[in-house]
């Protein structure tokens, strides 16, 4: 009875030791899917094309600096009949009382070549997707990411459009066979992923205004369950024919004197206008891992809907709520840790006040210092599918200048709103962000007509880890080379390379900066050219002193025995680490410590066989991988002698070790 007491005893330990390490397993697992679930989101790049001639979000930052809108008159090239359309009595069927709004110039202008389209297709297309895919183009180039390089990858893209009327009317002659994928609002995700190649979700969105931030959400949602490595996210708008000036001036909607004045008593109703913005972004993990510049991080976000409230189109205060606290549950922050909140904001008497009294009731509440309250739609105008996206841009750019842009227009805060309720502020000038012990935040608003709401939650960026910082090459004359699809394209990106480093934030670029950023994260095209110069002064103003069409495949050549030479390959070893690391490997493939010190320093056995082809192998091998990591693949390998050993490794045929054990033999032969 004791032994069978005993091993009752040993079975029933057992079993709570396996039932223990199960239950550390299953907690360990539930812990990293929670982590995984509130992973910070990376945004490690942006751009915009936005009214008032922003082309970039060093632009708008520069419109908000200045305080001033850059709403403007229509304009004259988008076929209004402008007489016709224009009639201040707001009953007037077909026409609008308001003549002005915000608009992206030369909107139309596109360079369907580089796209790989033809005139005809890029005609049937919409501006929309024209927009989009140039806007893309520049997103991937500012995260120092060769388009090239994505195709096949799992980059996800989340776009939030809606269909604007193009092509509806009489189409122009031979464009017959596009229309269908031109006007498509579903194809304004799926253009991009086509033209870039890339194999993650494809998707677009359309709640109406807050479009861009429920593509944000749904992008940052997808990257947390592992369905795509990173993702674009944005939203775009071009006002292609007035609709929705006459719709809105039928609704009372729009402000007389095109001024939108957001939160403010002055309040008389909306400013439509167009644009487009994108980020990129990945989970935080990744762009460390990457060494992507993380300009700032998305805590969390949530989107949810109006139901059955007081009206199809009119705002729910339970619901704006709801979808403020969500984003904070899923942020695991509390309302308190947030500064400054980027409001939806239009300007309108019944959505405004509605929104401040659910930020009141949340944002407001237990605070030490007050929540900023704003809005970009002051300066911009309310871009529809892009605002919420704008709107993030604004933020980001705050969050890294440590500065709350001023809300133009507010004569004094509406009085249709108890502001003693709660402690939120209006900037109605620029205001130094409050000094904490914490990282700055911001919430951004996005509420769409449609009765979907959207909240996203923004962190500045965490400190970099310093860069290690290379030598200055003084007085020494660099090569920077710059490639376009066409003649008039690499003059354009000439003078762009040129308008940039006359910028004040990049007076401390060097031309061996500007050559390495543009090798490393810009694609080859096939018109090439070179400007040459030994200072940043020299670079602003150098020609293009050689041009040239690049055409066919690119081949390397490596050389046989007879082309060694004393020292070979010492310096390229002290300036890059990817040389030195490779050559380091294969002399370390043959066994043999002397071969660097021969090559690099024994003048009177330098042309032994025995040390010339090791060197050279070791040479080739390693500047080829060099030129690998700048992204210079080659299509075919040739090669002499011991060059074409150094070329079947390269190519992979043969392995490092059977490679140095050939140069090896041939070498004592």
């Amino acid at each position: 009875m004791r032994q069978d007491s005993m091993a009752n005893d040993d079975k029933l330990r057992d079993y709570l030791k396996r039932a223990t390490a199960d239950l550390r397993r299953a907690n360990r697992r539930l812990r990293e899917w929670e982590d995984r679930a509130h992973e910070p989101i990376a945004v490690v790049s942006m751009s915009c094309r936005l009214p008032g001639g922003v082309r970039s979000p060093e632009d708008l930052w520069r419109v908000l600096e200045s305080e001033r809108p850059v709403i403007t008159s229509f304009p004259a090239d988008r076929g209004w009949d402008l007489e016709r359309l224009s009639d201040p009595d707001p009953d007037a069927t077909g026409t609008t009382y308001v003549t002005r709004g915000g608009f992206v110039e030369d909107v139309a202008d596109f360079d369907a070549e580089f796209f790989g389209m033809s005139p005809r297709e890029a005609l049937a297309s919409d501006p929309q997707q024209r927009l989009l895919l140039e806007s893309a183009w520049e997103l991937f180039e500012r995260a120092g990411i060769r388009p090239g390089t994505l195709r096949g990858s799992d980059t996800g893209v989340f776009i939030g459009a809606a269909a604007s009327g193009y092509g509806l009317g009489a189409a122009p002659a031979g464009v017959e066979g596009h229309l269908l994928t031109g006007a498509s609002t579903a194809v304004m995700s799926g253009r991009l992923a086509y033209a870039f190649g890339l194999r993650g979700p494809a998707v677009t969105v359309d709640t109406a205004c807050s479009s861009s931030l429920v593509a944000l959400h749904l992008a940052c949602e997808a990257l947390r369950r592992g369905e795509c490595s990173s993702a674009l996210a944005g939203g775009v708008t071009v006002l292609s024919t007035p609709e929705v000036f006459v719709e809105f001036s039928r609704q009372r909607g729009l402000a007389g004197d095109g001024r939108l004045k957001a939160f403010a008593e002055a309040a008389d109703g909306t400013v439509f206008s167009e644009g487009a913005g994108m980020v990129l972004v990945e989970p935080l993990s990744r762009a460390r891992e990457l060494g992507h510049r993380v300009l700032a991080v998305v805590r969390g976000s949530a989107v949810n809907q109006d139901g059955a409230s007081n009206g199809l189109t009119a705002p729910s205060q339970v619901a704006q709520r709801d979808v403020l606290t969500g984003a904070l549950a899923k942020a695991r922050l509390s309302a308190s840790e947030v500064d400054v909140v980027e409001g939806h904001g239009t300007g309108t008497m019944l959505g405004d006040p509605i929104e401040v009294q659910a930020l009141l009731g949340v944002y407001g509440q237990g605070r030490q210092v007050p929540l900023w309250l704003g809005s970009v739609k002051s300066n911009i105008g309310h871009t529809q599918a892009a605002a919420g996206v704008a709107g993030v841009i604004k933020m980001v750019l705050a969050l890294r200048n440590g500065v709350i842009p001023a809300t133009l227009g507010i004569d004094e805060p509406t009085t249709h709103v108890d502001w003693t309720r709660g402690d939120i502020r209006l900037p109605e000038h620029a205001v130094e962000w409050p000094q904490l012990d914490r990282p700055r935040r911001a919430g951004v608003s996005s509420f769409g007509i449609s009765g979907t709401n959207a909240h996203v939650i923004l962190e500045q960026a965490p400190p970099e880890t310093p860069a290690e910082q290379s030598q200055p090459v003084e007085d020494a004359l660099v090569p920077v080379v710059l490639s376009a699809r066409s003649q008039s394209g690499l003059a354009a990106v000439a003078e762009q390379l040129r308008a940039t480093l006359s910028e004040a934030s990049l007076r401390d670029a060097t031309p061996a900066d500007v050559g390495y950023s543009l090798v490393t994260s810009r694609d080859a095209l096939e018109r090439r050219g070179v400007l040459v110069a030994a200072d940043r002064g020299e670079l602003v103003s150098a020609p293009l002193v050689v041009e040239s069409v690049v055409e066919g495949k690119t081949g390397w050549l490596f050389a046989g025995q007879g082309s060694q030479r004393l020292g070979m390959g010492r310096e390229l070893a002290e300036v890059f680490p990817v040389f030195r690391d490779v050559f380091e490997e294969v002399l370390a493939g043959f066994g043999d410590g002397l071969v660097r010190e021969v090559v690099w320093s024994d003048s009177s056995r330098v042309d032994q066989t025995r040390f010339a082809q090791c060197g050279l192998f070791a040479v080739e091998v390693a500047s080829a991988r060099l030129l690998e990591s700048w992204g210079m693949s080659a299509d075919a390998l040739l090669g002499h002698s011991i060059g074409e050993v150094a070329a079947a490794h390269v190519a992979g045929v043969l392995s490092l070790r059977d490679a140095c054990a050939l140069v090896a033999a041939r070498g004592r032969l």
